[in-house]
Order: structure tokens, then sequence, then C-alpha cells
């Protein structure tokens, strides 16, 4: 087994990963970083040593979405649909592990003035853009919290404070812990990370661990080696009284090769008592 960077979670701790594992594309050299082919094996080995208690994935198609499930085990649960209007194409599933958590709900969303309609654009993106959300009980202490797992549009930044702003009523419908997390193709000094931080009340865990686990690694890597001093785009955002014990940004490399263009961001949450 690989060595991991936090590892499975006992109660009443709760460990929690967004990461974005990158589409599968066609027709690439077969040099290339970026086959799936290749990137598959890594990013099970990944999954096998985190075995995070919730993990919220984007860009992932049907059999990308398959493949985490087998490689998390079969304790998990996959919820969330492709964001075509036919429930078909990339989508930003949560997985849970049934083992620790009960899904009392789940919803996805629609990006959009539209919400309930799948497949609905606004805002100026060209491909819909959804958010998957759930409210869980936690099996081992009773307690109850909200999950939002996302992708903001990679060119319209109207689209991505417009769906900041929905993440914000749809925070706001609700009340207690809460989680929100993702890729936002923003950085931390935007417009809709500020959204998040001011009007959803909403706190970036990064900003708020008793541990930091790695350095602030650039979370859009593009294969290279890891590197400080580019944006933290992948977001974890905590509220209602969740505490972070532990967060990281996890740029491990197999062999020197990564799993995704992206690197994950991992915490150990601790709901309110």
């Amino acid at each position: 087994m690989d060595d991991s960077l936090i590892g499975p979670a006992l109660a009443p701790d709760l460990h929690v990963m967004t990461y974005n594992i990158r589409r599968r594309i066609l027709h690439l050299p077969p040099r290339s970083s970026d086959l799936w082919s290749h990137r598959k094996v890594l990013l099970r080995r990944l999954l096998q040593a985190e075995q995070p208690t919730v993990l919220g994935v984007q860009e992932a198609l049907l059999d990308q979405a398959r493949w985490v499930g087998e490689s998390l085990g079969p304790a998990y649960v996959r919820i969330g649909y492709g964001r075509n209007a036919n429930r078909e194409g990339e989508s930003c599933p949560l997985y849970y592990d049934s083992r620790r958590l009960e899904a009392v709900s789940w919803r996805q969303f629609a990006l959009s003035n539209t919400p309930t309609v799948a497949g609905s654009r606004s805002w100026g993106n060209m491909v819909p853009r959804v958010v998957v959300t759930a409210e869980f009980r936690d099996l081992g202490t009773g307690a109850v919290f909200r999950v939002f797992n996302t992708h903001f549009d990679h060119r319209s930044t109207k689209s991505r404070l417009q769906s900041a702003r929905m993440i914000t009523r749809l925070v706001d419908a609700g009340s207690g812990p809460v989680v929100v997390m993702g890729d936002a193709n923003a950085g931390v000094r935007s417009a809709p990370y500020r959204e998040l931080m001011h009007n959803a009340g909403l706190v970036d865990a990064w900003l708020m661990p008793e541990r930091r686990l790695t350095p602030e690694w650039t979370t859009y890597s593009a294969y290279r080696e890891p590197r400080m001093g580019g944006k933290r785009i992948d977001w974890l955002f905590v509220g209602g009284g969740i505490e972070v014990k532990a967060v990281g940004i996890n740029a491990v490399r197999f062999d020197g090769a990564a799993p995704s263009d992206h690197e994950p961001v991992q915490a150990v949450l601790r709901l309110p008592r």
C-alpha cells in the first residue's frame, strides 16, 4: 500500500477531499502525460491510500466515475450524474463511505437561471455547469451536515461569479455544518472567492487548520512537478462551526507521474458537538 497524506479517518473526524481528475481525452500521443490509460492506475493508487470519508470529483466521464468508485471499494456510494440534458457527459459526483455516513437526501442543480433543468446554461458559459449537494448523517456521531461539490466555468468570469452567488443561496437555504468544495477555475483574490467568504459565511479551510500537512502548492500543475506561488483554484470551504484539524494539497507523484493535471485538496474536519 502506498503512503497516504491523511488516510482513513475515525469518528468523530471526517476526511474530505476535492479532486479534479481530468476528463478522458482521445487521440493523444502515446507518451502524453494526459493519457487516461496511464493515469487511471495512478489515480487508483492514490484513492486506495487515502480512503476519504467524502470525495468530490470534477470532470468525470461515466467510465471514469465508475473507475473512481471501484478504486475506493464496495463500501462507497456515488451520487450525481452527467451535466448534459440527457444526464450524460462530464459530472461532479460525490462519493461517500457508507460505513460512516448515510445520505439523508441529495440533489443536482444546473448552475443557471433554471437550475432544475438539466443541461441548462446561463451567464456566458458555453457548456453546462452543475453543483451536487447532499445532506449526510454521520453514523458514528449522529451529526448531520451538508456537502456541495461543483466546477465553475473555465472561460466566463460572469458565470463564475453568478455560480458562486447561486451556491450562497443554496447554503443560505439550509442550516448547520456545511462543506463547499470544487474546482473554481479562479484564484483566492477573485470575486467568486470573496462571495463565498463574505456572503455565504464560509471559511477557506486552508486558512484555519490546526496543522498544515503540505506547502501551499499550486493546485493546477498541468502534470509538472509540484510548485508554489501559483493559483490555488481548487477550494474547500467550511461553515457552521466545523473545525479544520488538518489540511493539505496532495502533490504525490508515482515515479514522477501525476494522476491528474490538478492536485487534490484534503482536510480532516470535525463537526460541532
